[in-house]
């Protein structure tokens, strides 16, 4: 059996049926809801880190612990993520999508009620679960929908939307924690996932996808061929490196400041969302950058070389502390400025009619990078090794170039069509 390039669609697609290329308003509203859909995933992905600090006080436990909570969240999202990307491809994005969002606001506020730390994990599986269908339904729908020659700017505009709601969440997560105590931040954030999903809920027209027609056929096994792929395989190694380092900076960059450089905990919290929003002006740049070129690689290699020298002169304790802030942001913009290229280099590796399969496969290793990076990290803070984690960080980030940098190299075979 042999994969069909042909596609169904949830529901009409204008550029699928012979007609003129969508409008820009049409695209814009596709592009515009996605990005909300993913900045909702961001903003509820950091609504429990800024709260360690309370939790660890409230429940006596260690950072190791808490970053294995952290850990849980993105364990779970990643088994999902790899399972949702065969189910966007049967039944299509808009129902995964929903679902996920479900999940992720009821974990959320079951987390609020927690009566321990160690009730804390299943809500972090739960929240992960949910956040791990993001990816596979976003990029099924932007790819649908979106006019070929805007997708650049959809992929910036999806980023900057992530970014943005990962910018928010230590800002209204810390502040209402320290006002109101953690319960009540989390059942904020919980509140406000839920007007979002009601939001989602009534674009049905436009939040679509191709669905391929022998999708039912499509098992573990006989995708393994697909996933082996040299190019594809890169993809995932590039994923676990560099999320591992921007994991590790979000969710303890503050505590590592503070600790091993003496940074103020103000200035320090205070350099996440310098960092995060520095990323999110990296992404806008970088989806100009990523429509006037086809070396997506050299832009991913340029933008990480960048963050790793300057995280190793913050190693090296060569940041004054009045200039924290805005250096977090240069750093913040050389590695979002790679986004978009990013997902246009997993983009060209994916085969027709298997973009859910290997979206769901790819971000699957954003997820374990995520998972493996909190717990390694807050190890290292119990061991007293804050300083180091910037030399680790800049590490991984080198080793992440060696990954994408290869993908060009490594092509993707003419054939398309796997057996099954």
């Amino acid at each position: 059996m042999r994969y069909s390039h042909r596609f169904s669609a949830e529901l009409p697609v204008n550029h699928l049926n012979n007609a003129p290329a969508e409008s820009l308003r049409r695209d814009a509203r596709v592009i515009g809801f996605v990005s909300l859909a993913h900045g909702l995933s961001h903003f509820l992905q950091l609504a429990l880190p800024p709260l360690f600090p309370l939790l660890r006080a409230e429940f006596d436990v260690s950072w190791a612990l808490l970053g294995l909570v952290a850990g849980t969240f993105y364990a779970a999202s990643g088994l999902v993520q790899f399972a949702a990307g065969f189910v966007v491809d049967r039944f299509g994005a808009r129902p995964v999508l929903l679902a996920g969002t479900t999940l992720l606001v009821a974990g959320t506020l079951a987390a609020s009620a927690a009566g321990g730390a160690w009730w804390l994990f299943p809500c972090a599986a739960i929240m992960g679960a949910g956040n791990g269908v993001f990816h596979p339904a976003d990029f099924a729908i932007l790819n649908a929908n979106v006019t070929p020659r805007r997708l650049g700017h959809a992929y910036s505009t999806h980023g900057v939307g992530g970014n943005l709601g990962y910018a928010l969440a230590p800002i209204v997560s810390f502040a209402l924690g320290t006002a109101f105590g953690w319960r009540m931040a989390l059942a904020v954030m919980g509140l406000v996932g839920l007007v979002i999903l009601g939001v989602l809920a009534s674009q049905r027209r436009i939040l679509t996808s191709h669905r391929a027609p022998d999708a039912h056929l499509h098992t573990l096994n006989g995708s393994v061929a697909l996933f082996v792929q040299p190019a594809i395989l890169l993809c995932f190694c590039y994923f676990v490196f560099q999320t591992a380092a921007a994991v590790g900076l979000q969710t303890f960059l503050p505590a590592a400041l503070n600790a091993g450089l003496s940074v103020p905990l103000v200035i320090a919290t205070s350099a996440v969302t310098a960092y995060l929003l520095g990323g999110t002006a990296g992404i806008v740049v970088g989806g100009f950058l990523a429509v006037r070129t086809a070396r997506h690689d050299r832009v991913a290699a340029t933008g990480l070389l960048a963050g790793a020298v300057l995280l190793a002169v913050v190693a090296a304790n060569g940041v004054p502390i009045p200039w924290v802030v805005p250096y977090f942001v240069v750093i913040g913009l050389c590695i979002g400025a790679t986004g978009p290229s990013r997902d246009l280099i997993v983009r060209n590796a994916t085969p027709k009619g298997a973009a859910g399969r290997v979206y769901g496969f790819v971000y699957s290793g954003l997820d374990l990078g995520a998972m493996l990076g909190p717990i390694w990290f807050g190890l290292m803070l119990d061991h007293g090794l804050a300083r180091e984690m910037f030399f680790v960080i800049g590490a991984l980030l080198v080793i992440a170039i060696g990954s994408v940098v290869q993908v060009r190299r490594a092509r993707v075979p003419q054939e398309a069509s796997l057996q099954a």
